[in-house]
């Protein structure tokens, strides 16, 4: 792109567009992984450049299972952006995250099961660190951003990813209370591991709809309930998304674009051609030369 993307927000449910883009574009990169869930908004908000994606598809027509990740984030790889915000919903695993609430999580729990989870495979191997898997720089703003909005925020919590569409048991739901998360969604898994594999900082915006089963004195989880909250919250999201594109520091200040400087483990002369292309805006500045 001719211009440089100072941002990217992955849309989920309840959020399909992003109000307020001056002179939008839409684009529909191709990646080695197939196409992105859905044509990538790029406009201007507050002065800033920002890239918009509805994750789950225009009228949200892919289950999480569906969704492709690794387009989505290649997609985004490929445009230049270097600092994604996911937004989805979720449900509360403790009393005092409530309906309405909003989380900003610092850990991750993958408990999915049919998704690929990584660009490194067929000839190029890679072992990224994700003891920390959510950028503590960008968690930070967006924090600060959500607060300035008018939101109730949490900024801790450990984050559960089931694989879905189902909800889940009361026996899955107060297993993982036990395990101590905080919440739990179907989709920051395997998303938060590409983004870190792409060396792109990456941060999670749950919305917290519902008490997931476990809760003894409320209904369980059902869509309708969902989409009612959501509908009352996602104005916040669209305050914060301004208020963050307002004031996002212009230089990172955190790990994450060297992500990968001491993952590769394939000797360098053993190492396709092949792979190298397909990955080439993943690792092109490590394997410039690579003859």
């Amino acid at each position: 792109m001719e211009n440089k993307i100072d941002l990217a927000i992955l849309g989920g449910s309840g959020m399909y567009s992003m109000p307020g883009l001056q002179d939008s574009v839409e684009v529909m990169p191709q990646t080695p992984y197939g196409s992105p869930s859905a044509p990538i908004v790029i406009g201007t908000l507050q002065g800033k450049r920002l890239a918009f994606l509805a994750r789950h598809g225009i009228g949200h027509v892919l289950s999480p299972s569906a969704v492709p990740f690794r387009a989505n984030i290649y997609a985004l790889k490929q445009l230049g952006v270097e600092r994604i915000v996911s937004i989805s919903a979720c449900g509360s695993l403790r009393e005092d995250y409530t309906p309405g609430d909003i989380v900003v999580p610092d850990q991750l729990m993958d408990y999915t099961r049919r998704r690929p989870q990584t660009f490194f495979e067929d000839g190029l191997v890679a072992h990224v660190s994700v003891a920390d898997p959510f950028c503590p720089d960008l968690s930070a703003q967006v924090y600060q951003a959500v607060s300035s909005a008018g939101g109730t925020v949490h900024n801790t919590g450990a984050l559960v990813t089931i694989e879905g569409p189902r909800f889940s048991t009361r026996a899955e739901s107060n297993t993982f209370r036990a395990l101590g998360m905080s919440i739990i969604n179907m989709t920051t898994a395997p998303e938060a591991f590409l983004a870190r594999e792409a060396e792109i900082c990456y941060c999670v915006m749950n919305h917290v709809t519902d008490y997931d089963v476990w809760h003894i004195s409320e209904e369980p989880v059902s869509v309708d309930q969902v989409v009612e909250i959501l509908k009352r919250i996602v104005d916040i999201s669209h305050r914060t998304v301004s208020g963050l594109a307002k004031n996002l520091t212009s230089k990172r200040d955190c790990e994450c674009g060297d992500a990968l400087a001491t993952a590769f483990i394939t000797e360098k002369g053993r190492i396709p051609r092949d792979a190298l292309d397909r990955l080439q805006p993943l690792v092109g500045r490590y394997f410039s030369d690579p003859e």
